[in-house]
């Protein structure tokens, strides 16, 4: 269970983290519509896990771009987020497939094959 505080900065990082890879590195995203759907943060703050749903091709390409260039994109939330968070969180992003599942339960209900 969260504590309100984890909520609260996971919801801040989410927001900036989001507004970085739209207006700042677009080019990571490229080739698909990437939408982050939720993060999660430690209890102490040091690890900030994000979740990224991808509607197109290369999605764990995508993704893989994302884990790779994460030193980048904390340094840019660093520099919007040093007056509100002493540490900023390392980073990690991960593959929301919950949509994809959901599709394929969809399917599967309306007589489609496995």
């Amino acid at each position: 269970n969260e504590s309100k505080r984890q909520l609260r900065v996971a919801k801040l990082i989410q927001q900036e983290i989001a507004d970085i890879l739209q207006r700042e590195l677009p080019g990571l995203t490229a080739g698909g519509l990437t939408t982050l759907t939720k993060v999660r943060v430690t209890p102490d703050l040091s690890l900030a896990r994000y979740y990224v749903s991808i509607l197109g091709q290369n999605k764990q390409a995508t993704v893989d771009k994302l884990n790779e260039a994460r030193a980048d994109v904390r340094l840019r939330l660093g520099q919007r987020l040093r007056h509100q968070l002493r540490i900023v969180p390392q980073l990690e992003c991960y593959l929301d497939d919950s949509l994809d599942y959901i599709d394929r339960i969809d399917h599967l209900l309306n007589g489609g094959e496995a």
